[in-house]
């Protein structure tokens, strides 16, 4: 039976206080029976925005072709799936009345548990709707967040995990992952950058505030008059794209990051 209509919306109310209950985590016994209950065999990395992506050589990486660029990772999966579901709406957008981005673009689904959500919460799809649902996001400005969300077959009430797929179309507003900053360390840490991602920051940098706005993380800060980034950072690429001055790079150290990184997501949820 899937999820009451009450529990949603129980769910959604509730959702502008979750970093409240994020801290209810670092409590010991608590914070490891919301670990089983909620995060048990997460792992979920952040995809860099395409545009921003560069290899460490300094040479640009292709915008075509086949493996080159993070978002490419995605639609790997897409194309390999027998199973794809589109979500009608963002359940942290909607939560949150989002204002900055389309609270209709929602989180794709790949795998057979996929077909078990409830068909009033969104719809069954091709490939070619999928994949075209991801090119929506990523102009939109979302970035892609992919990975196995013991939390997505709870809310959802659908399994098993290592037969769902999560893509979430994450805004620097409303994600649920704003709660990092306030979970356990190891609750944390199933949440993270791209294998070989690195951003750095220039001299260019003015300190001018930009990119501590639109970091989701709380993971840049001012030091020395310089924005300066800690180990936080899940390389998600916004703050690249937004510094007035250019001053920040996102680097990918190789092209086999991109295959270590379908290979470990492939490890975790089978989505044939």
């Amino acid at each position: 039976m899937p999820r009451s209509r009450l529990f949603i919306w129980l769910l959604k109310k509730g959702f502008p206080i979750r970093t409240f209950f994020a801290r209810f985590t670092r409590i010991p016994l608590l914070g490891r029976a919301m670990d089983y209950m909620l995060f048990q065999n997460d792992d979920i990395i952040y995809l860099p925005k395409d545009e921003v992506s560069t290899i460490k050589i300094n040479k640009e990486i292709e915008k075509y072709g086949e493996m080159v660029i993070p978002s490419s990772i995605l639609e790997r999966f897409i194309k390999e799936a027998n199973y794809h579901w589109i979500m009608d709406w963002c359940i942290c957008r909607s939560a949150s009345s989002c204002k900055k981005y389309p609270i209709e673009l929602g989180c794709l689904f790949l795998g057979e548990a996929a077909m078990k959500i409830d068909t009033k919460l969104g719809r069954k799809v091709t490939k070619e709707e999928a994949l075209n649902h991801v090119k929506m996001c990523r102009e939109a400005g979302l970035v892609h967040l992919i990975g196995r969300n013991k939390l997505d077959t709870f809310w959802l009430k659908v399994g098993p995990g290592n037969k769902l797929l999560t893509v979430c179309n994450c805004c620097d507003c409303c994600c649920l992952w704003r709660i990092l900053p306030h979970v356990s360390k190891k609750i944390s840490s199933k949440v993270t950058k791209m294998p070989g991602v690195t951003v750095t920051v220039g001299d260019e940098c003015t300190a001018c505030g930009t990119c501590l706005e639109i970091c989701f993380v709380n993971a840049i800060n001012i030091v020395d008059k310089r924005a300066s980034i800690s180990d936080m950072c899940r390389g998600c690429g916004r703050c690249v794209a937004v510094c007035p001055q250019n001053a920040k790079t996102l680097t990918i150290d190789k092209m086999e990051n991109l295959e270590d990184s379908i290979e470990k997501i492939g490890s975790l949820v089978d989505v044939t």
